[in-house]
């Protein structure tokens, strides 16, 4: 053979390797822009639904801090017709976070049990009745029990639209999504200060004061909502059908070992023993339950806060919204950046560590110093609401099943109710002169508590992951 036939016989071979090295990159080229149209496709289906769903919910549960300084200074407001004190007022949102608590890990199950659009439908509607009957209450007795039975059908929508982004999503793709959902509850903050401050001019229509039609007004969407849910909201991937053949198994493909399936069985002991005695996520918890407290305080207490900047009932509705549009777009702004860095960990940590910083001028300026209070309170606001996307998004990226998927995320919103309530007592009505230090201090504490956190156990998986590296165990490495 001689050497030209050598160099022939290569330059062949060099060009079939090109060749198939093209195909190659041009198939998965194609694999990338398919699975981007499908996640596109998806994005439409559900997200905007998801989003509006959430945002009823959030709308129905915090009207009642709108219903508290509504036409007060005429007497027509929440407390002065239902004869409560504001220590009876408090222990009102509270009952709302023990039911909260209770029910939120049951829900889950059926979800997953009866389907999601079922089970969020019939949520909506109850949750949207209730809301409704709240506008008739006239008694102490009477909120509060509404109050309870509205937080048992509200607690499984939030970690169920958590756990139902996973049977969607891989986990790189999760944070924006759920920050969007979320993120509709400070949209809802936004649009129900401003929602108040227009009902507040209905004052004794019909012979109903303003209060009352704000829950009225505010429950008969949900009520309605809950039937195009019923209808239109997708269940799984495997039984979507506006999704082609080839594009459910595309979406089976890619969320193989990724996400949660539709077609996984139910819960069993076994499932819920493994998940339970997984020490490592109690972490997480921990970590959710001191972004819980701000959560809950500046959902209930943000028109209390800006009545005590010198607004008027009314004006200090209004006033609500520019802090809640605020932390909309750095919510997602944030989500974003997470996913598209795969850094949660972080993310969330220097959020809270805005939100802390925020929450720590407000205490130290003097009460009168309505302006700057101001601006920290839309900081601690926007710090506050955007750690909790990237959060989510970190715990559901670390658990690997269906069944652990639903129990843990539905663990780590309860873990977070213990820290809702500390969130109804730190606001006390006798401090509004002095700026409400007590709930500052504690939301900034809490917030640093979140920080150190997070950075704690995003070390922890990183040396996690170097010895499962230097060792060379098979098995998946920890999400950071």
């Amino acid at each position: 053979m001689s050497s030209s036939d050598v160099d022939i016989e290569k330059l062949g071979y060099g060009k079939q390797d090109a060749e198939s090295q093209t195909n190659s990159e041009a198939l998965e080229e194609y694999s990338a822009a398919a699975s981007a149209a499908l996640v596109r496709k998806q994005d439409l289906r559900i997200v905007p639904l998801s989003a509006g769903i959430y945002l009823l919910c959030y709308l129905d549960r915090s009207n009642i801090g709108n219903a508290k300084v509504l036409n007060a200074e005429t007497h027509n407001d929440l407390l002065s017709e239902t004869h409560m004190t504001s220590f009876q007022y408090t222990i009102a949102l509270m009952v709302f976070l023990i039911a909260y608590a209770i029910f939120e890990i049951p829900s889950n199950y059926f979800l997953k049990r009866l389907s999601p659009s079922r089970w969020i439908a019939f949520l909506m509607l109850l949750w949207g009745a209730l809301t409704m009957g709240i506008g008739g209450t006239h008694s102490y007795a009477a909120v509060t029990v509404t109050r309870f039975l509205l937080g048992a059908f509200e607690a499984g929508l939030f970690p169920g639209l958590v756990y139902y982004t996973t049977f969607w999503y891989r986990t790189e793709e999760r944070s924006m999504r759920v920050a969007i959902i979320l993120a509709s509850a400070t949209l809802a903050g936004a649009f129900g200060g401003a929602l108040a401050y227009g009902v507040g001019h209905m004052n004794q229509t019909g012979g109903l004061s303003a209060w009352r039609w704000l829950f009225i007004l505010e429950g008969i969407p949900s009520v309605l909502s809950s039937i195009l849910v019923f209808f239109f909201l997708p269940d799984y991937p495997e039984t979507a059908g506006w999704l082609t053949e080839d594009e459910k198994k595309l979406a089976s493909q890619r969320l193989k070992g990724n996400a949660s399936l539709g077609s996984s069985k139910s819960m069993t002991w076994e499932d819920a023993k493994e998940t339970l005695t997984d020490w490592r996520l109690y972490a997480h918890y921990a970590i959710y339950f001191g972004i819980s407290t701000p959560f809950s305080s500046l959902s209930l207490f943000t028109p209390s806060i800006t009545a005590g900047l010198g607004y008027t009932s009314l004006r200090a509705n209004l006033m609500t919204v520019p802090p809640y549009a605020a932390a909309y777009v750095v919510t997602i702004a944030v989500a974003w950046s997470a996913d598209h860095f795969n850094a949660r960990a972080l993310h969330s940590a220097a959020l809270a560590l805005i939100g802390a910083a925020g929450f720590i001028a407000s205490a130290v300026l003097p009460p009168t110093a309505y302006l700057p209070r101001y601006g920290c309170l839309i900081v601690a606001a926007s710090g506050s609401f955007a750690c909790i996307p990237p959060l989510l998004g970190w715990l559901s990226s670390n658990v690997y099943t269906t069944s652990a998927a639903g129990l843990a995320i539905a663990l780590n919103i309860s873990f977070g109710a213990p820290g809702q309530i500390v969130g109804v007592w730190i606001y006390k009505a006798n401090e509004a002169k002095r700026g409400y230090p007590t709930g500052h201090w504690t939301n900034a504490g809490l917030l640093l508590f979140v920080a150190v956190g997070c950075v704690l156990l995003w070390e922890y998986y990183r040396r996690l992951n170097r010895a499962i590296r230097r060792e060379g165990v098979e098995g998946r490495l920890y999400k950071l």
